[in-house]
């Protein structure tokens, strides 16, 4: 079916343009014309390509809003986690996954990278069907109207000891485990059969080099082959500190060591790095996803986004724990933190902002009609100029969202999941029951 979208400006590979319209033939784009006369739906605002979740873990959602009682850090936040991955089995996590990817398509998100690590039933017992947490992320994909990139996740261990023996997994951590790297390539095989090369993509991911012993790192880069594969990187001095004593090499020299660096690896947060991990990340191609809003909520330091961007390694965002899920607040925070630690504004300018954000995709002729339509006239937006809208709105201003041509989120209500909210505070309530 073929309709025409004639958009208030929208956001092309030049920057903001007035007057476009857009032809859109079944899900890609098929035409686009500047300065058209107004014709077909209308979108008022400013249309933005999709905004990309490059890095989700779905039941992170349920801490939300749960602050420390005392000081803490990532490590007793992680207890945290730990309480709630056991109380997930495959339906509850599709209900609380469905709700959490309703809320990031109303945040203006169109497709989510899920890491996935929470893969056994209790104990660490393999369910009935392998895959089912993996089967449960797909359906709630496909619930909330997102596409999906599902990364399933080799964790082996639970961290380094003296001389680089791995301890094993322990308490809630058998539910992330397999017996070893091969028994993770089987069943990791098994979920490459849910990628349907549209919207389902599936990868690998190295949990952390804490979590995947150096022998094993090379087996999960091999069956990753060309598929995404994704890796925690230097998220806390205490890896890097870790990795040194163990191997006598930081994270980053170990993976690019094991030929787990490339041009399909992204090294989520990346925020303790020497230069010569930075040299090491450009050299091979790997992207740099950065969660900047779950970064600072777990006071994990501020990564150095511009030293990367300037070495030519490519940025790209995730919400990760969630602790909010708005892609302007990533954008936005990306140049903030930047700022706040080089003492400069406009590190990034609007137009690389975007590109972080869409993680590359653009407006165009051949690409798939996933668009964001963002109200210029709210309180936020009203009187920015079409370019710093990216730094004054949030998901609330988000209005529609389209999804390959298909209307996921109409005038700021989401149309396939009826009460997101209500279902995201029963499914976590569950959790905490």
């Amino acid at each position: 079916m073929s309709v025409t979208l004639w958009c208030e400006q929208a956001w092309l590979p030049g920057g903001p343009a007035d007057a476009v319209a857009l032809e859109i033939d079944g899900d890609r784009i098929a035409g686009i014309e500047v300065g058209a006369a107004r014709r077909g739906t209308l979108l008022p605002g400013l249309t933005l390509p999709g905004l990309v979740n490059r890095h989700s873990h779905a039941f992170h959602r349920a801490l939300r809003g749960r602050p420390a009682r005392a000081a803490d850090s990532f490590w007793s936040w992680r207890e945290d986690m730990y309480r709630v991955a056991r109380a997930l089995d495959p339906d509850t996590y599709r209900r609380l996954a469905t709700a959490v990817y309703a809320e990031m398509a109303l945040a203006g998100h169109t497709a989510v990278t899920e890491f996935h690590y929470l893969h056994h039933a209790p104990g660490g017992r393999p369910y009935a069907d392998p895959i089912a947490m993996d089967r449960a992320l797909v359906e709630a994909a496909g619930a909330a109207g997102l596409r999906i990139t599902l990364l399933d996740s080799c964790y082996l261990s639970a961290g380094m000891g003296q001389a680089g023996f791995d301890r094993p997994p322990e308490g809630v951590q058998r539910r992330f485990a397999d017996a070893d790297v091969d028994a993770w390539a089987e069943r990791a095989t098994l979920v490459a059969k849910l990628d349907d090369g549209n919207g389902v993509r599936v990868g690998g991911a190295i949990h952390s080099v804490r979590a995947v012993p150096r022998e094993a790192l090379r087996t999960v880069a091999t069956w990753t082959g060309t598929r995404p594969l994704h890796v925690h990187l230097s998220e806390q001095p205490a890896e890097n500190a870790a990795c040194l004593a163990a191997h006598g090499l930081t994270p980053t020299a170990l993976l690019d060591d094991a030929g787990a660096l490339g041009v399909t690896t992204t090294a989520v947060h990346a925020t303790h790095l020497t230069d010569d991990d930075v040299a090491r990340l450009a050299r091979t191609g790997t992207r740099a996803c950065f969660c900047p809003t779950t970064e600072r909520d777990l006071g994990d330091g501020i990564g150095p986004a511009g030293a990367l961007a300037a070495a030519g390694v490519t940025l790209c965002l995730g919400s990760d724990s969630h602790a909010v899920i708005d892609p302007f607040e990533e954008m936005r925070a990306l140049e903030m933190h930047e700022r706040l630690a080089h003492g400069v504004r406009e590190r990034f300018t609007p137009g690389a902002l975007l590109d972080t954000g869409a993680d590359g995709d653009t407006i165009r002729v051949g690409a798939p009609a996933d668009l964001v339509t963002v109200d210029t006239a709210s309180v936020r937006t009203a009187g920015a100029r079409p370019d710093g809208v990216l730094l004054a709105g949030s998901a609330a201003d988000v209005r529609e969202v389209r999804v390959g041509g298909r209307v996921i989120v109409s005038d700021g209500a989401h149309q396939l999941v009826e009460r997101p909210a209500a279902d995201l505070a029963a499914a976590i309530a569950a959790v905490h029951a």
